[in-house]
C-alpha cells in the first residue's frame, strides 16, 4: 500500500481548509492518499505586528520542515510568500484561484457607502488601511489581528465593538462563511493584495516525481496572473505587508489571450494614491509586472514606500494571512 504523502499546513481554520482542499484534489487526480501535518509558525505564536516579525513569518517553519524532509509538500497562501525564491524548493502548482477581491462585513447589512463618517472599520493590512483613508470618507480605521472568527467577532459577536471589518473574500469562501459578506468591494475602490486568493503548492525541487505529480493541480491562468502581480511587488522591493496592491485578470484580446494588470501604491494616510495599468500576453506575465512597477517608481512610488512606518492618524501596522 502506498504511504500517504505528508502535506504540511498551518493549524488555523483557514489553512486547514485550504490544505484539505488541495489534499482532496490531489487524491482525486492521482489516487495517492494525503495526510495533513500541522506545523506551528512564528506568526502563529506571536501577537506582534507582522511588519515587525518580518516577511515570510507564516511560511518559514513550513519551508524548514520541507527542507528537513519532515513533510513532502506544503500549501501556502501565496500572498504570504516572500518574492525571492527559496533555495532547493519549487512552486509545483498554483491551483485555480478563488475570487481575489476584498469583502466588507458590516453591521445592519450595510455597504461601504452606507457607513457614516466616523464609522469604525477593522483591518490588519496596511494596504487596506491606506485605501480606506484614500476614499476620503472619514472612517476611523482600527488595526486588528487574529484569525477569521476572531475578526468577525469584532463586528458580529456579542461583544462587537466595530461597525465593519474588511477581509479577503477567498478566505471567507474557503471556510464556508461567505454568507456574512455585506459587500464584495470593487477593485476600483479596494485593489487586492498581490496573489490574494491564490494558493502555492510547494515541494523540494529535487523530488522530481512529486513535482510531476503536483503539476496536475496547476492552473495556468491563475499562475500567469499571480506571476505578473508578484513581479510588480518584487520590482518595487516591497514585502507582502506593504501598501502595494495588484490585480491581474486574463481576458480575450484582439490577438488572443491577454493579461490586464492593475497596480497601485498608496501612502498609509491615503494622501497619495498612484494607480496604473498595463496589458500583455500571459507568456510575458513577469515582464508586465516589472514594467508596471517601473512606471510606478517613475511617478514616485519609492517615496511612498519609504513612509511604511507611518500608517496615518489613529492607525498602526498589523497584519495576518487572513
Amino acid at each position: 500500500m502506498t504511504a500517504p504523502l505528508r502535506l504540511g499546513t498551518r493549524g488555523s481554520v483557514l489553512a486547514l481548509a485550504q490544505s484539505g482542499h488541495v489534499a482532496e484534489a490531489l487524491t482525486a487526480a492521482t489516487g495517492r492518499p494525503v495526510e495533513l501535518v500541522e506545523v506551528v509558525t512564528a506568526g502563529d505564536r506571536s501577537t506582534a505586528p507582522v511588519q515587525r516579525l518580518g516577511v515570510g513569518v507564516f511560511v518559514s517553519a513550513l519551508r524548514d520542515a520541507l527542507t528537513a524532509g519532515e513533510i513532502d509538500f506544503a500549501v501556502h497562501s501565496y500572498k504570504d510568500l516572500p518574492t525571492a525564491a527559496a533555495p532547493g524548493l519549487h512552486i509545483a502548482a498554483v491551483p485555480p484561484r478563488q475570487d481575489p477581491r476584498d469583502a466588507l462585513i458590516a453591521t445592519g447589512g450595510r455597504t461601504l457607502a452606507e457607513l457614516p463618517p466616523g464609522a469604525r472599520i477593522g483591518t490588519g493590512a496596511l494596504r487596506r488601511i491606506a485605501q480606506l483613508h484614500a476614499l476620503g470618507m472619514q472612517f476611523e480605521v482600527t488595526p486588528i489581528r487574529g484569525n477569521i472568527d476572531t475578526r468577525l467577532g469584532r463586528v458580529l459577536g456579542p461583544d462587537a465593538d466595530l461597525d465593519a471589518v474588511v477581509l479577503a473574500r477567498a478566505g471567507l469562501t474557503r471556510i464556508g462563511r461567505a454568507d456574512v459578506i455585506t459587500e464584495t468591494l470593487d477593485p476600483m475602490l479596494m485593489l487586492p493584495a498581490p496573489a490574494q486568493g491564490a494558493l502555492a503548492v510547494e515541494c523540494r525541487a529535487d523530488d522530481h516525481d512529486l513535482v510531476e505529480l503536483l503539476a496536475l493541480l496547476d492552473h495556468a491562468p491563475s499562475r500567469a496572473a499571480v506571476t505578473a502581480e508578484r513581479a510588480l511587488l518584487a520590482t518595487l522591493e516591497a514585502g507582502c505587508s506593504a501598501p502595494v496592491a495588484a490585480y491581474g485578470e486574463l481576458a480575450e484580446g484582439e490577438t488572443g489571450e491577454e493579461i490586464y494588470l492593475r497596480g497601485a501604491v498608496i501612502s498609509p494616510d491615503g494622501s497619495r494614491d498612484l494607480r496604473l495599468s498595463r496589458t500583455g500576453t500571459p507568456a510575458d506575465a513577469a515582464e508586465i509586472g516589472k514594467a508596471l512597477a517601473a512606471e510606478l517608481l517613475e511617478l514616485g512610488a519609492d517615496s511612498i514606500l519609504g513612509q511604511e512606518g507611518h500608517a496615518g492618524p489613529g492607525t498602526q501596522q498589523l497584519g495576518s494571512t487572513e
